[in-house]
């Protein structure tokens, strides 16, 4: 490959204790971690310790060619701006690290913007976490589009995970026509596989919005790699919109409880419906400008034991 590889949505976390919607999430052993009421394999079972590290990605990282990553952020993993911070700053030139606010309350402004004046350079809303049992907090609500303001007017960039289908489509079309240049990047490809995920995808056809494929693998978890279904999202997601609005994410380290991190992005490649240059595009070239990385390593390839 002639290109480099961008991540645009992995995960990383030291450890989980949080809830959501009253129900517990937390790191156990092996890799496991009690989720809303079960025991679900969070990690691969050799992340004996729960540690969802910079340096373990990293590794990842490198071996399979991927130059730099955004990481994204979850509910389900707890707030950890502190940790990412300090990635941030330990390493600039790999990662672009999203700070992240608690959009369920409200008060949330005052911590957004000082997320921004810590030098966040983006903001998570996993908005389909917003649908609460008792309520619904709206994406244009008054607190939200104060904030959303607040962050056209820093270049701070909005990544965001819709609930699946067009629940919330109206009122990012919204947002959309008030902040104009807010740049935005709808994750989970649109929940693909789900009923009316191509109405999220015709969002980027506004000039500063970008779709990326972080938990696409999941997604098509039934049909397993190659991922076919995957490959055919993408091209009719390009019919909608173009490839140049389309950038590749893994969802890491969740997806890779099933697959290699390689395997996440390798079934694009060995594609023969995707040419070359849309490769390009989709695997980096489009996430490089739209989160303007410079200065993206050079990794070698390093020929394994079993070749």
């Amino acid at each position: 490959m002639e290109y480099k590889i961008v991540d645009a949505h992995a995960h990383l976390w030291l450890h989980q204790d949080t809830e959501v919607n009253g129900l517990k999430i937390e790191t156990m052993e092996d890799g496991k971690s009690l989720f809303m009421g079960e025991i679900r394999q969070m990690l691969p079972p050799f992340m004996i310790d729960g540690r969802n590290t910079a340096e373990i990605f990293l590794s990842n990282m490198n071996y399979a060619l991927v130059s730099a990553a955004v990481i994204t952020q979850e509910y389900i993993d707890g707030l950890q701006n502190d940790y990412l911070y300090e990635v941030q700053q330990k390493y600039p030139n790999r990662f672009l690290c999203c700070g992240m606010v608690d959009a369920r309350k409200s008060g949330f402004l005052p911590h957004a913007e000082a997320l921004i004046n810590q030098g966040f350079g983006a903001i998570k809303i996993p908005a389909e976490r917003l649908i609460l049992p008792d309520r619904r907090v709206y994406l244009t609500s008054d607190e939200m589009m104060q904030m959303f303001r607040l962050m056209e007017k820093n270049d701070i960039i909005l990544s965001i995970d819709l609930a699946a289908g067009n629940l919330q489509v109206g009122e990012m079309a919204e947002i959309i026509s008030e902040y104009p240049t807010l740049r935005i990047a709808i994750g989970h490809f649109g929940m693909v596989t789900r009923a009316g995920w191509q109405e999220q995808i015709k969002l980027a056809l506004n000039k500063n919005v970008f779709i990326e494929s972080g938990g696409i693998t999941w997604l098509f978890n039934d049909e397993f790699y190659p991922f076919k279904g995957a490959v055919w999202a993408i091209k009719e997601a390009a019919s909608l919109v173009g490839i140049d609005k389309l950038m590749w994410g893994s969802d890491y380290p969740r997806t890779i409880t099933a697959i290699t991190y390689r395997m996440s992005y390798d079934f694009v490649i060995k594609s023969n419906l995707i040419s070359e240059e849309e490769k390009a595009k989709f695997l980096g070239l489009n996430a490089t400008g739209f989160y303007r990385f410079d200065n993206l390593v050079t990794l070698p390839y390093i020929k394994n034991m079993s070749e």
